[in-house]
């Protein structure tokens, strides 16, 4: 028994798992969640956590038996670059597609900061430049990330600048090490007396600070693409600054439907312009309506799907139109005046004849009443989950 899920979860496997059921299942979501492929950065990085946790078997068994508070306890939550195990596993390369020679090596950059932006159809449509105002840090400018006076900084005797003491306790017949972040220095590795501290940033060595950043929505995108700002994440002294990472989000439309470069409607019209011909008219996405002609002759039945070419989404390269489909519906009349009957009787064609049946069978003339919706209705999807008492039914599965 393993006393949480959530990292086997994020890899869609049981706690049973095997080391090559875990590889396999990493290496699957993370190609598909990997950033170069337009996937989702944080998830990416929680989805490699989970698995550099699950891989190594003597933080897979505490993680098993104390869960991630169990994982702080004993050697902290930190870890590799999700970058870096990608490449371990998938031999290197400059980005997702890239090629030979491993990812390439460098400073250590600070977290990745991600927003979602939520926009509608007609954005995505016609583009669209949006403001965002974030905070972030910024190397402090008064002590320009020293934290205070020249040489009031110095090393932690208590931890020896890791910023981590380490403790031995005792379980049974073995000796656990558990690592805890140093009190001294707060987990800094440094510390600095209260009067030598920068008045500014107060020891910090990093002050926040709001920035607005323009986003340029472009014509053709969907929703899960992403928009990145490089270096414009928190600062560090010991770190570059990672990107600012903007989510596109597409809002629901109340009239189209989008697949791909392709839009989808549904427009009901009358009976008359069905059998007859007629015209109704599309509010398109941008400042146009499309006027359709129905021509008489023509006619238009339950369900039919028509194209409008070249009135869909624009691709986003080279904005090139997709089509737009129309699902047509018919709105038959409440009622018809009988005077009028004579006149859909030449107009339409003729009833098809009654059925006839052997002179032993016995006709018997009915009347048909409308049905009250109030009451059971036996033709109800729900209607035969129950039985005439009311109460459910089993119903069984088709096998």
């Amino acid at each position: 028994m393993v006393r949480e899920t959530k990292f086997y979860d994020l890899l869609e496997v049981p706690p049973t798992a095997s080391d090559s059921d875990l590889k396999k299942a990493y290496r699957k979501k993370a190609l598909r969640l990997h950033p170069d492929k337009g996937g989702d950065p944080e998830l990416f990085k929680e989805v490699t956590h989970a698995y550099e946790v699950l891989s190594d078997p003597d933080r897979r068994s505490i993680y098993d038996a104390r869960g991630e508070a169990g994982l702080e306890q004993s050697s902290g939550m930190g870890g590799m670059d999700p970058q870096d195990l990608f490449s371990q596993l998938f031999g290197g390369g400059g980005g997702f597609f890239g090629g030979g020679g491993g990812r390439a090596s460098g400073p250590r950059k600070t977290k990745d900061l991600v927003h979602r932006v939520h926009v509608t159809l007609e954005d995505l449509y016609k583009g669209k430049t949006t403001k965002l105002a974030l905070t972030r840090n910024r190397i402090c400018s008064k002590c320009k990330g020293k934290g205070g006076k020249e040489g009031a900084v110095r090393t932690c005797n208590t931890c020896s600048g890791r910023g981590i003491k380490v403790t031995l306790r005792q379980m049974g017949p073995m000796i656990q090490q558990i690592q805890s972040p140093c009190d001294e220095c707060s987990g800094t590795g440094e510390v600095i007396n209260a009067k030598d501290r920068c008045t500014q940033c107060k020891g910090k060595k990093v002050l926040p600070e709001k920035k607005v950043l323009e986003v340029h929505i472009d014509k053709g995108m969907k929703g899960g693409q992403t928009v990145t700002f490089r270096g414009e994440s928190d600062e560090s002294p010991t770190a570059e600054p990672g990107d600012v990472v903007i989510v596109i989000e597409e809002k629901p439309h109340e009239q189209f439907k989008r697949q791909e470069n392709d839009l989808i409607t549904d427009i009901e019209v009358d009976l008359l312009t069905a059998l007859a011909g007629g015209s109704f008219t599309i509010k398109h996405l941008d400042e146009r309506a499309l006027h359709v002609k129905l021509e008489p002759g023509e006619v238009i039945k339950q369900g039919d799907i028509k194209v409008i070419h070249g009135q869909g989404m624009p691709s986003q390269r080279h904005h090139e139109p997709g089509d737009m489909y129309v699902k047509l519906s018919v709105k038959f009349p409440e009622s018809v005046d009988i005077a009028a009957i004579p006149l859909l009787e030449k107009a339409l064609p003729p009833r098809n004849p009654i059925k006839t049946f052997p002179k032993n069978v016995i006709i018997e003339e009915v009347n048909m009443d409308s049905v009250d919706t109030r009451s059971r209705n036996p033709l109800r999807d729900d209607a035969m989950d129950e039985d005439t008492d009311g109460e459910p039914r089993v119903q069984c599965a088709n096998q």
